[in-house]
């Protein structure tokens, strides 16, 4: 029993690290080494627990969508309003944003024609999974007149999940949240009455 829990605390750990250095640097600008020298383990028990690094990332974006959709269900339960969800739902990317690091699966993307097929996969799914939510959130304010929303629901939900990934690419070299958050300024105020 205890070998299991320690088992699960390291694979817990690695993954840790890994997203960390994923959302700092990418998918290939870190190795099991980087892994193993953070952790202070050898890099036979990093393949232990994820047999490539393949494995490990898959196991990365599971993770991540998991949390995720964690966070989207706390704003499901969270705000009443649709455009104060929408504003929660950026709040979770500024978060992020604010942490030194990227959307994980934004990184990803970035290395998409390296990555093996089931990671592909799963960052597909990730970003299908958010444009979803959005669109519904959308839709769902549309309906009720609490948003303003000119175009397909999902064609508006790929322009919200676009504009805040860009933000993010943007906003990090500079330091400072102040880009990110005069992107989202103007993208509430194009969905949200009366906001601009």
């Amino acid at each position: 029993m205890v070998t299991q829990e320690r088992g699960a605390d390291t694979a817990s750990a690695i993954l840790d690290v890994a997203e960390r250095l994923v959302q700092q640097r990418g998918f290939n600008g870190f190795s099991y080494a980087d892994v193993a020298r953070e952790l202070g383990i050898t890099k036979a028990a990093l393949h232990y627990h994820f047999p490539g690094k393949a494995e490990l990332g898959e196991r990365l974006v599971r993770r991540y969508g998991e949390r995720f959709a964690e966070a989207l269900r706390a704003i499901d339960d969270g705000p009443a309003t649709a455009a104060d969800r929408l504003a929660a739902y950026c709040e979770v990317y500024r978060r992020v944003l604010l942490e030194g690091r990227m959307c994980l699966c934004g990184m990803l993307a970035a290395d998409y024609d390296t990555l093996a097929e089931p990671m592909r996969a799963a960052v597909v799914g990730f970003f299908e999974q958010n444009e979803a939510w959005v669109a519904g959130l959308l839709e769902g304010g549309r309906t009720d007149g609490s948003l303003v929303v000119t175009t397909p629901a999902l064609d508006a939900a790929r322009t919200v999940i676009a504009a805040l990934e860009g933000a993010m690419l943007v906003a990090r070299p500079f330091e400072t949240a102040a880009v990110f958050d005069a992107v989202v300024g103007r993208l509430l105020a194009d969905f949200v009455p009366g906001a601009a």
